[in-house]
């Protein structure tokens, strides 16, 4: 039995509570008078000081207090929510992220840097009664005013609140630390003994409280489990206070509201990564085995034995589907990083920038949206700096004051491909021409494609900057995202215009583990084609094949779609087959046929990575491993069609 780390697990929520904390505070720039951002915030930074503390972070809970106090006193009111005091968290929370990692690393004089900034900040924000220095106790724990009050607690928790680790008698006793109180405890809901589970928790409670603490202190001692609690808190009158308490059953109507609560533990489970992927191979092991199994039932006549691997087929293809579900997370998780990164971008550069997203809800492999990170942001850098103009030359252009960056994701077949627009001003042509001559990637007065010439700010060491900056201009990061994008068999197109902007788009496959495939024979080879990129096969007849010679085209309802002739380009050594099959394939708008001898049928897939022999030949994306033991080598079908159309721009030219 494999027993987790609690240190582990802190860092897992920590890094959870991260994402809420920055998701809230970017949301709250767009409105700084929204309440429920400001309680959001108050509550991630609440919890994490309070996680922290409990499993020894105590320079975390020290520094997270700061900012705690700081959105305490937004929320109560006394200093308002200022895009200063936003920016300041979001640097104090990089800080908090470090004291999670490195929790006794020297962290030099930073911690003080930024409580610096903090205080400046709530100061700025406030009246000039606002103090000089930053409390060392949570204004939570202090009474705003010195009249006493009573107030009734009546409250709930869920049935399965002591198996989540919360203990009631916690709760009381920190409502104890506030005042005079008595407690009376519900049994009303306690079932009988023979049908009790110990685990569940079916008491209520009423607490009479006698106080001097504002309300908000009592809603502190709940805030770890608010949302899931029945309570009612009112403050009741002096003459009731020496009444005796009677307590009543909840609401009937809330009661049930309950129920279906207790068995949310079974919802959601976390699961280490790392197993998902020793999963994945021992699914990819599986399929590779029925494969044998459905190849040696193919040449048996016992019926029984092909009626035992069928079944074995169609579980394997269920099991195999079931685990690419698993692997599958929306695209938005790697969106909302780049709200953070514009915010500072726009901040460190002086100029206006917003973002825009479209299709997070596009799932995508997770081992494709780990190697994707980092190129996308290297893309986006490039686009607010070279790309965005600052406020003033956008006016003058009659352009909006504040640029705009655009992320969309659309999945097509079986590729998802992710595209970053800017409205700026666009690739400059001509100095990237300049640049590349003067580097020696292009020779003085050559032709080449708007494309190609494009493509040239890939190259390592390019770039057309006038000066280095912490953004750009030493010629790095570009280069790393062409032989990113290449590791992922992607590609990239670049479409710009100046004076309008730059689109940069990445293909990418869904997945990089198990894909359905259309087997076919080239001469003695088998090869694989990915088969969401696969639209229709034709019959290539002799007839036609000589026909075409020359030209290689094929009129497919009344349009010529360009072919290439794998034979012809593998260099078999073979004739052709008698009824050879031309597969027509695409990617995005564009189409192109690939003639075959032999189409097999469809093919489960294991993608095994190239060699590093082979690592550059571009037809090839992977390979696999077939039921013969055999070894198909699986298409790029993005590098073909790229052939194919290049193919037929040749032949049109030569008229």
């Amino acid at each position: 039995m494999t027993t987790l780390d609690p240190i582990q697990v802190f860092r897992t929520e920590a890094a959870e509570l991260f994402e809420q904390i920055e998701s809230g505070l970017l949301d709250l720039l767009h409105d700084l008078t929204d309440q429920d951002q400001i309680d959001a915030v108050f509550r991630g930074l609440h919890t994490l000081k309070g996680s922290g503390a409990m499993f020894g972070f105590e320079a975390l809970a020290a520094f997270t207090h700061h900012c705690e106090t700081a959105f305490d006193r937004v929320r109560k009111g006394e200093v308002p929510a200022t895009s200063e005091l936003v920016a300041a968290v979001l640097e104090a929370q990089d800080h908090m992220q470090a004291l999670v990692e490195n929790p006794h690393g020297v962290q030099g004089n930073v911690g003080e840097r930024l409580l610096a900034r903090l205080h400046a900040a709530v100061g700025a924000g406030g009246d000039s009664g606002v103090l000089t220095h930053l409390p060392t106790q949570s204004t939570a724990d202090k009474p705003s005013t010195t009249r006493s009050a009573t107030w009734e607690i009546r409250f709930r928790l869920p049935v399965n609140a002591m198996a989540n680790g919360t203990n009631p008698l916690g709760l009381l006793d920190e409502l104890a630390e506030l005042g005079e109180c008595e407690i009376v405890a519900d049994t009303s809901t306690v079932p009988l003994l023979e049908v009790l589970n110990p685990s569940d928790l079916h008491l209520g409670w009423t607490v009479r409280l006698t106080t001097e603490q504002p309300q908000s202190a009592i809603d502190d001692v709940f805030i770890f489990v608010m949302d899931d609690m029945e309570i009612d808190v009112r403050e009741i009158k002096a003459a009731v206070v020496t009444a005796p308490i009677v307590p009543e059953p909840l609401a009937e109507t809330k009661k049930a509201a309950v129920e279906p609560k207790g068995n949310k533990t079974a919802e959601n489970v976390r699961v280490p990564a790392e197993r998902l992927d020793e999963l994945m191979d021992r699914v990819g092991e599986l399929v590779i085995a029925q494969s044998r199994l459905s190849q040696l039932a193919g040449g048996s006549a016992d019926i029984l034995l092909r009626s035992v691997s069928e079944d074995v087929e169609r579980l394997s293809g269920e099991l195999r589907d079931t685990m690419m579900v698993l692997r599958m997370v929306p695209i938005a998780q790697l969106f909302g990083r780049f709200r953070r990164l514009i915010h500072d971008l726009a901040r460190e550069t002086g100029k206006q920038i917003e973002l825009e997203t479209e299709g997070e809800s596009t799932e995508v492999d997770k081992a494709v949206i780990e190697r994707l990170a980092d190129p996308l942001i290297h893309l986006v850098r490039n686009s607010c700096d070279h790309g965005l103009e600052k406020s003033d030359e956008r006016i003058a252009a009659g352009k909006p004051a504040k640029g705009r960056i655009t992320l969309v994701a659309r999945q097509s077949g079986g590729d998802v491909t992710i595209t970053i627009r800017d409205d700026g001003r666009g690739i400059d042509r001509q100095r990237v021409r300049a640049k590349a001559e003067a580097s020696g990637l292009l020779a003085a007065n050559a032709q080449v494609s708007d494309q190609d010439l494009l493509q040239m700010i890939f190259q390592p060491g390019f770039s057309t900057a006038a000066e280095v900056t912490n953004l750009s201009g030493r010629g790095v990061g570009m280069d790393v995202v062409k032989k990113s994008v290449e590791a992922l068999r992607g590609t990239i197109n670049i479409v710009s215009e100046p004076g309008v902007g730059s689109e940069i788009s990445l293909a990418i496959p869904l997945t990089l583990a198990i894909i359905d495939g259309l087997l076919v024979r080239v001469g003695n080879g088998c090869y694989v084609i990915p088969l969401p990129a696969v639209e229709e096969c034709l019959e290539l007849s002799p007839e036609d094949d000589i026909r075409s010679r020359g030209r290689s085209f094929i009129s497919l309802r009344e349009s010529l779609v360009p072919f290439i002739r794998l034979r012809e380009l593998f260099h078999t050594g073979t004739a052709p087959g008698e009824f050879q099959k031309v597969v027509v394939v695409s990617t995005g708008s564009e189409r192109v046929g690939l003639v075959v001898d032999q189409i097999i049928g469809d093919h489960q897939t294991v993608i095994k990575a190239m060699s590093k022999l082979h690592h550059d030949v571009a037809t090839f994306s992977g390979a696999t491993i077939l039921g013969d033991g055999n070894v198909a080598l699986i298409l790029d079908v993005a590098h073909l069609v790229t052939a194919g159309q290049q193919q037929e721009a040749q032949l049109r030219a030569a008229g």
